[in-house]
């Protein structure tokens, strides 16, 4: 491995940390993000020269704490907040002659304050997402543009944006307590979930899977795990990802077309990963006695994980946990997959009841989904001529190529033609 990529490799695991630890002292996501990166840029820059350190880490951390004292030192101190960062200024001279032995202290907490911060529900869904990339798994720029399939300019003031919101709302640097962290929870949860969808099925672009951003997800779902091993929502995000994740290879074919689940060779999924999940799932279950939507849902998926063929899959079973995720957190994407298991548990025409009672949601104007469900609803009860619409209409309304590729298909399969 060259310098460089140990460099880079290290970064990327030591990025939270030190980001963590620097806006506990600095109260600024900001700035600390800032500090923390010109450590990075004085590595790159005296690594391969000089070697790298027997303890990168550390390097790295006295870097930057020397950087944080010299840009506290240069603050002129003529206001309350100036006061409030000169105790912080007097910490961090303290802990300066023994860094090693105060690397690790507390870092779970500072990681948990990061994680909560940078996922504030004061922020934008978008930038939370940005954000948490950019804090919490160390990407770049334009790998965070990448990823959402946005210009870099974007990307760019998605951050810019939330760490001014951060600062300017004053948001505490702490880890929420009682109601208040299972509140700020669920938005951490939430931004976690739409970093491995949009990996999962891509809103726009030429790929139906990019499991790199799924990975990046998961990295960031295991570590929530292991700063929060008592929370069963947290455990059953993880699960859910994993039992997901493991179809990776048996979701698209070999020219990257995608492949549906009841499709799908279920010997090219990953049993690691499903016994790893189920494993999770369990384990999460003994956590609590009422399951939250992201243990639900992984039992859902658990149910597909523990079935051996398409046919052996308990319908009835999904179609129950569907209707108690309706009633623990009402969406009408919630409503659109229980129509589906439905439609399959109990018959197209059940299915298609709930999925109509969907055709004036507002939220659902813009989406592929329902009109997707509702052309296979249709085909399966014979309705070829509403089917083949309702098909090409979703095609019209998908931004991802590969799917709306798939639906056209569907909208022109001669099972669908109006007999001659």
């Amino acid at each position: 491995m060259t310098a460089t990529a140990t460099i880079e490799a290290v970064w990327r695991i030591e990025q939270p940390k030190l980001t963590a630890r620097l806006a506990r002292y600095l109260r600024d996501v900001g700035l600390a993000e800032e500090i923390a990166g010109d450590a990075f840029l004085l590595a790159m820059e005296r690594w391969p020269r000089d070697g790298i350190p027997r303890n990168p880490a550390a390097w790295l951390t006295q870097v930057a704490k020397n950087r944080a004292l010299d840009r506290l030192r240069r603050t002129t101190m003529i206001d309350g907040k100036h006061r409030e960062l000169a105790i912080d200024l007097t910490a961090l001279e303290r802990e300066m002659p023994d860094i090693e032995a105060t690397l690790d202290e507390d870092m779970d907490d500072d990681l948990l304050r990061l994680i909560f911060t940078a996922c504030h529900p004061v922020l934008p869904a978008e930038q939370r997402a940005a954000l948490a990339l950019r804090l919490l798994g160390g990407l770049s720029t334009a790998e965070i543009a990448r990823a959402f399939l946005v210009p870099e300019a974007t990307a760019a003031q998605r951050i810019v944006r939330a760490k001014r919101t951060l600062r300017d709302a004053a948001i505490p640097f702490e880890t929420p307590h009682g109601q208040d962290r299972r509140e700020r929870l669920a938005a951490v949860l939430e931004v976690v979930y739409l970093i491995f969808n949009e990996g999962y099925v891509a809103t726009a672009g030429p790929d139906w899977l990019r499991a790199g951003l799924c990975g990046e997800a998961l990295r960031l779902g295991r570590s929530l795990v292991a700063l929060m091993p008592q929370e069963p929502e947290v455990q059953g995000l993880v699960a859910l990802m994993e039992l997901h994740a493991s179809r990776f290879a048996a979701r698209t074919g070999k020219a990257g077309d995608p492949i549906l689940l009841l499709g799908q060779d279920r010997g090219r999924w990953n049993w690691s990963l499903i016994r790893r999940g189920l494993d999770g799932l369990n384990h999460a279950m003994t956590l609590t006695s009422a399951p939250g939507p992201y243990l639900l849902q992984a039992m859902i998926a658990a149910c597909h994980a523990r079935a051996v063929t398409a046919a052996d899959t308990d319908w009835i079973a999904i179609a129950a946990y569907y209707q108690a995720l309706a009633l623990a957190a009402p969406s009408p994407i919630v409503e659109i997959n229980r129509a589906v298991a439905v439609g399959i548990a109990f018959g197209p025409a059940q299915g298609l009841a709930i999925a109509d009672a969907l055709k004036d949601e507002p939220r659902l104007k813009e989406s592929h989904l329902l009109p997707t469900v509702r052309g296979d609803l249709l085909e399966r009860l014979g309705r070829l001529a509403e089917a083949r619409a309702e098909f090409r209409q979703a095609a019209g309304l998908t931004g991802n190529d590969r799917e709306r590729a798939l639906l056209l298909a569907r909208a022109n399969s001669p099972a669908l033609r109006p007999e001659s």
